[in-house]
C-alpha cells in the first residue's frame, strides 16, 4: 500500500489503522506489532510508532510498558464515561451554534448533512451515515471559538465512531430514530433554547450508550 495524502505520513497510518478499529477487523486486546504494520504498508518503523501515539490519543489502542500497543477494551464502565464527557462537549458546541448564527444562510452545512444522512439512511449504508454524522460537530466548529473544545472532540470521535459502529450494525433502525433527533436539534439551535438543546443531547447520549452497553452485552 502506497499513500500519497496531504495528510503527514504517520496520520494516514492512524487513519488506516483506526478504521479497522472501528470496523471491528482489529479486535480488543489484539496487539498491533509494528513489525508488521511497517512490513505491511512499506512504510518507516519510527512512522508507524508515532501512528501508535496518535491512536493512543485518540483513545483506540493503549501502550502498555514493555507490552506493546493493543486495541483498547470497550468496557461498559469506558463506555459511560466516554459518553458522559462526549455530550458535555457536544452541548456546549451546540450552546455556541444558537448563539452564534445570524441568517439562515448560516445553518445551510446543517440542512446539507440533514439531507446526506436522509440519503445514507434509504442507502442503508452504515459507514456514510456515521461519517455525516461526525460532520455535525465539524459544522459547528466555526461557531465556537475554543480550539481547546475542537481539538478534544476530534480526538475522541473515532471512539464515538467505534461505539456507533458496534451499535448500528445491530440495529440499522436506529439510523431513523438519530435523524429525528437531529431534526430537534436543529429546531432547539433555531429557537436559541438552550434548555432544549441539552435536553436533546442528553436524551440522545443516553439513548446510545444504552444501545453500546446492549451491543457489549451480546458479543
Amino acid at each position: 500500500m502506497t499513500f500519497k495524502a496531504p495528510d503527514s505520513l504517520a496520520e494516514q497510518i492512524a487513519h488506516h489503522l483506526a478504521e479497522r478499529i472501528i470496523r471491528g477487523e482489529l479486535k480488543a486486546r489484539e496487539r498491533i506489532q509494528e513489525q508488521k504494520v511497517t512490513q505491511a504498508l512499506n512504510v518507516s518503523r519510527g512512522s508507524v510508532r508515532e501512528a501508535l501515539l496518535i491512536l493512543e490519543r485518540r483513545h483506540l489502542i493503549v501502550i502498555p510498558p514493555r507490552r506493546g500497543a493493543q486495541v483498547a477494551e470497550l468496557t461498559p464502565h469506558n463506555v459511560k464515561s466516554l459518553y458522559a464527557l462526549v455530550m458535555e462537549l457536544y452541548i456546549l458546541l451546540g450552546k455556541a451554534v444558537a448563539d452564534s448564527w445570524q441568517v439562515e444562510a448560516d445553518l445551510a452545512p446543517f440542512l446539507q448533512i440533514q439531507q446526506r444522512l436522509q440519503d445514507s439512511l434509504q442507502r442503508e449504508d452504515i459507514d456514510g451515515f456515521v461519517e455525516s454524522s461526525f460532520d455535525i460537530m465539524r459544522a459547528a466548529f466555526p461557531f465556537c471559538d475554543n480550539p481547546y473544545l475542537q481539538e478534544t472532540v476530534e480526538n475522541l470521535l473515532p471512539a464515538i465512531s467505534r461505539t456507533y459502529h458496534l451499535a448500528l450494525e445491530r440495529r440499522k433502525s436506529e439510523m431513523a430514530q438519530f435523524l429525528n433527533t437531529f431534526a430537534a436539534l436543529l429546531q432547539a439551535i433555531i429557537s436559541r433554547d438552550h434548555q432544549a438543546i441539552r435536553h436533546v443531547l442528553l436524551g440522545y447520549g443516553e439513548h446510545n450508550c444504552q444501545l453500546v452497553l446492549a451491543a457489549l452485552a451480546d458479543a
